[in-house]
């Protein structure tokens, strides 16, 4: 629970750093935004004290100098790409993205549609955002592209392309998802800007891996483990090494294509502003670390609940072995076990014990609490209740849910929705014991302790309904769970 990052040094170079980067330009910057503007829940968890906003935050200080261009593929929006993390598809993030910046004071410019090749959807959905006032540009597909640089470099390559109009000297490039063209969306407006007589510049943000902190840093090796899916590797820059005899780190994509990049910007240019990967980048994160042991430990902790996500993933048929594999091989590197993880052998004792379903959660002093299965209560529903109750410092027997509040709830799953299981959710649990505090004092401050279990650790002997582990995500606990079915079967 220690804090291991100054966010508010943070937010001051990082912004400064990017101003900085503007003016090697002629006060133009396409800036390429990875990975999450907002809600950057990874990075707030391997870096204790980043928040998860901060990257919206920073560019709020720059909000006067900056818009943002909003990137979408065309074959995206064709096959109705969904969003693991929030259920929806990619086009409608592009409308929940520009909400969000807009309410946060940033100007989004336009949205750009990509790699176009006559998709009915995609025209569709350009018609719908022009109905609702927002500019749209096409951007077509290109044969051969990246490889083929003198036709991506030419008339019939980005100049293909429809010229973006901006107004600002900051253009943050972001998109829903990877995969969606905003490399290729800047470096074409770099070829229509130098055909106008500007000069101007193209930077990346990527929080990970962290430039300036070792190959094998816990930080940068759970960024491997988030990225175990994509095949992502943490590799040493060979250009930056090259080029200034210091030792920096990348991941595999940007050292790869950079000798395409270097190329394209030779062409436009005449001379490539980077010598490296390394060059193109503005994160300032592994200058703001004030406490390396816990980034460190934190990170551990982090590589060791992607292990169990993975395992999950394995059992619920979404992914294949390989990325199990290549964490536990990380999680050696990393010098971490599951033993590590104190939740995981309280719930598992718990489970053996009660020879049901079990969970533990870790409080911030370091106390464990436990829950079991009941005939009301699943095993996570009894845990939160068990450390409600004991954050506000009553009695363990103590019923601060009425049976008359449960029995209903019951009745309504069981009589009405058909459901084969009377017990309690989590969800269920809360609304009884909400329902309970308006008439009983010791309910009402079990509810107030809520907000202490944000960053909470908690393991689960066995898989959880989505229901549950969407709760304990909103209370901001870190949860890890047994690949086992509670049922025995693969059907939950």
């Amino acid at each position: 629970m220690r804090t291991g990052f100054d966010n508010e040094k943070y937010l001051r170079m990082q912004s400064e750093h990017i101003r900085q980067r503007i003016e090697q330009f002629d006060h133009k910057l396409y800036l390429e935004f990875g990975g999450k503007l907002f809600d950057d829940y990874h990075a707030s968890r391997v870096l204790p004290g980043f928040e998860p906003d901060s990257k919206l935050r920073m560019l709020m200080h720059l909000s006067d100098q900056a818009e943002i261009i909003i990137v979408i593929s065309a074959k995206d929006i064709e096959k109705n790409k969904v969003r693991g993390d929030l259920g929806i598809t990619y086009d409608t993030d592009v409308l929940r993205l520009m909400d969000s910046f807009r309410q946060n004071g940033l100007y989004v410019g336009s949205v750009v549609i990509t790699q176009y090749s006559g998709q009915e959807s995609a025209l569709l959905f350009k018609n719908r955002l022009e109905n609702l006032g927002i500019k749209v540009y096409i951007h077509y597909n290109i044969a051969g592209y990246p490889s083929n640089i003198p036709l991506i470099v030419s008339d019939e390559g980005y100049g293909k392309n429809e010229y973006i109009e901006t107004t600002r000297p900051l253009v943050i490039v972001t998109a829903p998802g990877p995969g969606s063209g905003k490399m290729a969306t800047c470096l074409s407006q770099l070829y229509h800007e130098h055909k106008r007589g500007i000069h101007a510049g193209y930077a990346k943000f990527e929080t990970f891996p962290i430039w300036n902190l070792p190959l094998k840093h816990p930080v940068n090796l759970a960024y491997e483990a988030a990225t175990a899916d994509l095949n992502d590797v943490n590799m040493i820059d060979p250009f930056h090494l090259e080029a200034y005899g210091e030792t920096t780190v990348n991941y595999n994509r940007d050292v790869e294509v950079f000798p395409v990049l270097n190329t394209i910007f030779e062409k436009i240019y005449g001379k490539s502003p980077y010598k490296s990967p390394t060059d193109m980048g503005v994160n300032m994160a592994g200058n703001c670390i004030c406490d390396d042991e816990a980034c460190r430990e934190a990170s551990g902790q982090e590589i060791i609940r992607r292990y169990y996500a993975a395992l999950n993933d394995l059992l619920k048929g979404t992914c294949s072995e390989e990325p199990a594999q290549k964490i536990e091989l990380l999680m050696n590197q990393a010098g971490v076990t599951i033993q590590d993880r104190k939740v995981v052998a309280a719930a598992l004792n718990r489970a053996q014990e009660t020879q049901s379903p079990a969970a533990a959660l870790e409080l911030p002093d370091g106390r464990i609490i436990t829950g079991k299965t009941s005939n009301l209560l699943g095993a996570s529903a009894a845990l939160l209740l068990n450390v409600l109750k004991e954050l506000a410092g009553l009695g363990h027997e103590l019923h601060i849910i009425s049976p008359e509040a449960i029995e209903p709830i019951q009745k309504l799953k069981v009589d009405y929705l058909k459901s084969r299981n009377p017990r309690l959710h989590t969800d269920e649990v809360l609304i009884a014991l909400s329902t309970s505090a308006a008439a009983n004092e010791d309910a009402r401050l079990a509810l107030e302790q809520l907000p202490k279990l944000h960053g909470c650790q908690a393991h689960t002997s066995v898989m959880l309904s989505d229901v549950d582990i969407k709760t304990f995500q909103k209370l901001g606990v870190q949860l890890t769970c047994e690949s086992v079915y509670e049922s025995g079967h693969g059907y939950y």
